[in-house]
C-alpha cells in the first residue's frame, strides 16, 4: 500500500505519542533510544509473564517493533501478536523462555536501513540509480537512496545487545539469540546472520522481499542477493534459518525467487535439521498472516 511522504511521517510522529499495551507479559518502552551509527528510535522490551531475574532468558531481535504487540496502535490495526503468540507457547511448554526486543522502524529510513548494503554496493551505477528511483517514485525515500545497513546492525550488536544483556536477565551466547522480520525485515535478518553469525544463533525471514523493489521484470536485485548468500551464507553445523511465504498480494512475487533461494541454500549444505521453508498458498503480506503464522518460526528458533 502506498503511502505519501507527509502521511508517512505524520503518522511516524504520532506514533512516538503511544506506548503499545500487552495482553499477555509485560512491555518496558525505551523512548527514543540513542545510537551512534543511526538515528534514535523507540524500543519495546516484551517480558513474559512471571519474569524473574532469578531465570536467564533467551532473546529475540524482531524489527518493526511498533508493530509487533497492539493494533490499536499501527497504521493497519493489524499487529504480529507476538506478546500473546510467545506467552502462549511459553506456558505450554513449547518453547523456551525468551524476551523479544521489538526494535521500531525509523519511517523513510526503514528500507535504508534494512536493504543489505554490501549487495547494493556489488550493483553498477546504471541499477543503483534505477533502484533509487523506483523507491522514490513510490515514496519508499524522499532522497537519493544508500543503504546504511551495516550501520544498523552494529546498532544492534554493538549498543543495543549489550544494553539488554546489562538491564535483563539474559542468556547472551548466540544459541540463545535470535533475529527475526518480515518483507524488508527478512531480507535485514538474513543479512544479520551472514554478518553476525557468532552473535545470532538463528535468523525466521517471514515474507522475504526478494525483490528489493517492487517488481521481478528488469530487476537486478534478485541475482545480487543470491549471489551473496553464496558467498556470504553462514556454517549450516553452527546457524539455522527460516524462511516462509504466502502467495497473495506482495507475497505473489516471490514464489520463483524463493525456489532459487531455497537452492542456494541446500548448495551450501543446509537441510532439515538447520533450515526450513514453507509456502503458506493463500496468505498475504501482512501482519495478520504473519501472526496466523508466527508460532512455527518461534518454535523453530526456540526448540527446547
Amino acid at each position: 500500500m502506498k503511502i505519501s511522504l507527509v502521511a508517512t511521517l505524520l503518522f511516524n510522529s504520532l506514533l512516538y505519542c503511544q506506548i503499545p499495551k500487552a495482553t499477555s507479559g509485560t512491555i518496558q518502552h525505551f523512548e527514543k533510544f540513542k545510537s551512534s551509527f543511526v538515528d534514535a528510535r523507540n524500543i519495546d522490551v516484551w517480558l513474559p509473564d512471571n519474569y524473574s531475574e532469578k531465570e536467564k532468558y533467551a532473546v529475540l531481535y524482531m524489527h518493526d517493533g511498533q508493530m509487533l504487540f497492539d493494533a490499536t496502535i499501527t497504521w493497519n490495526k493489524q499487529s504480529w501478536e507476538v506478546d500473546a503468540t510467545a506467552g502462549k507457547l511459553i506456558e505450554e511448554g513449547k518453547i523456551k523462555k525468551l524476551i523479544v526486543v521489538g526494535i521500531w522502524n525509523n519511517g523513510l529510513k526503514r528500507h535504508p536501513e534494512y536493504f543489505p548494503q554490501k549487495v547494493y554496493k556489488k550493483l553498477t551505477d546504471e541499477e543503483k540509480n534505477f533502484v533509487s528511483n523506483e523507491l522514490l517514485s513510490r515514496g519508499k525515500i524522499d532522497e537519493t537512496f544508500s543503504p546504511i545497513s551495516d550501520h544498523y546492525l552494529k546498532f544492534i550488536v554493538t549498543e543495543l545487545k549489550p544494553f539488554i544483556d546489562s538491564h535483563f536477565s539474559t542468556l547472551t551466547d548466540k544459541d540463545d539469540t535470535f533475529i527475526a522480520g518480515s518483507s524488508m525485515g527478512g531480507l535485514i535478518s538474513m543479512y544479520a546472520i551472514c554478518e553476525y553469525p557468532e552473535v545470532f544463533g538463528a535468523a525466521a525471514c517471514l515474507s522475504t522481499h526478494w525483490t528489493g523493489i517492487y517488481q521481478i521484470e528488469n530487476n537486478p536485485i534478485p541475482a545480487a542477493f543470491f549471489d551473496y548468500m553464496r558467498t556470504y551464507l553462514p556454517n549450516p553445523r553452527t546457524n539455522r534459518i527460516y524462511f516462509d511465504y504466502g502467495d497473495k498480494t506482495l507475497d505473489e512475487l516471490y514464489f520463483s525467487l524463493q525456489l532459487t533461494a531455497n537452492d542456494i541454500m541446500r548448495e551450501k549444505g543446509f537441510n532439515k535439521a538447520n533450515w526450513i521453508t514453507l509456502l503458506f498458498p493463500g496468505k498475504d503480506h501482512s501482519e495478520k498472516s504473519w501472526a496466523e503464522r508466527l508460532h512455527i518460526p518461534l518454535e523453530f528458533l526456540l526448540d527446547k
